[in-house]
């Protein structure tokens, strides 16, 4: 929806040519998701069996494997710019996941090493379709380099929510049982900030290979009752407001005010 809204901005009409170019970057999101499960073991996503729970290992990597193929399929049809910015999105992903991997109860990481994280593994897709979208359009370089700010900002407050979530979010609503990042010993900005704001619970958590019930219950109640989630708040306004200064300099229209309106829906997530 970024790629389509960026184009349609900027006053993109060849619509075949973008709805590709974002089923490539979705094949690609796509693709990730079915490889987290495979790290992470998980058992849910979406609120359904994940693939790798329901078809195994070898047929879910098999499957996200596919998935890559048919998205440079599609982008493949593009110009070497499109192309190359395509495949360092995927780097830019790969890059994450190491990143994240290394902090993986690690307790020395820090917000700056979380935003690097998150740069690369979300916010890198959401900063591609933007500036792809813009680009097809044949907005100017200045305007390309402000809609992928857009796309990067955006991106950035999107996984701050997702992983406040994790912490106070309904387990109906996000489709998978909360404590998910301590259970499996990922960074995520609530844990850092609750460790940095020295909660006990919070580090206990973090580092034990495998964490009980209890010391994760532990741990979602001490960063609930300190100021880890309302620091975390902030800092995803902080990234939702510099997102929407990013596309001030848009042509009005409808489509830059649903650009304006996928960051409200962000940060307006049911908490």
């Amino acid at each position: 929806m970024v790629t389509l809204l960026a184009f349609l901005a900027f006053g993109g009409t060849r619509t075949k040519d973008i709805v590709e170019i974002a089923t490539a970057i979705e094949l690609i999101h796509t693709a990730t998701l079915l490889h987290d499960d495979i790290i992470d073991g998980a058992d849910t996503r979406r609120g359904k069996e994940s693939a790798f729970k329901k078809f195994g290992l070898k047929s879910t990597l098999v499957a996200g494997d596919f998935l890559f193929i048919k998205a440079f399929e599609f982008a493949g049809k593009f110009d070497e710019t499109v192309v190359q910015w395509t495949a360092d999105a995927c780097a830019q992903l790969t890059e994450g996941e190491m990143l994240q991997g290394f902090f993986n109860r690690n307790r020395a990481v820090t917000v700056d090493d979380y935003i690097e994280i998150v740069k690369r593994k979300t916010a890198s897709l959401f900063q591609t379709g933007a500036k792809v979208g813009a680009y097809l359009a044949g907005a100017n370089s200045s305007l390309v380099e402000e809609t992928e700010r857009y796309g990067l900002n955006m991106g950035i407050a999107f996984q701050m929510i997702d992983d406040i979530l994790d912490v106070v979010g309904h387990v109906e609503l996000l489709g998978k049982p909360t404590g998910m990042d301590l259970r499996d010993g990922n960074p995520s900005l609530p844990i850092i900030l609750g460790m940095q704001n020295g909660q006990a619970a919070v580090c206990d958590a973090f580092e034990q290979a495998c964490p009980t019930e209890t010391q994760i219950s532990g741990a979602l109640a001490a960063i609930k009752s300190g100021p880890a989630i309302s620091e975390a708040k902030s800092l995803s306004k902080h990234y939702a407001e510099e997102a929407l200064k990013a596309i001030k300099r848009l042509p009005a229209s409808r489509y830059r005010n649903g650009l304006k309106t996928l960051v409200q829906m962000i940060i307006d997530r049911d908490f």
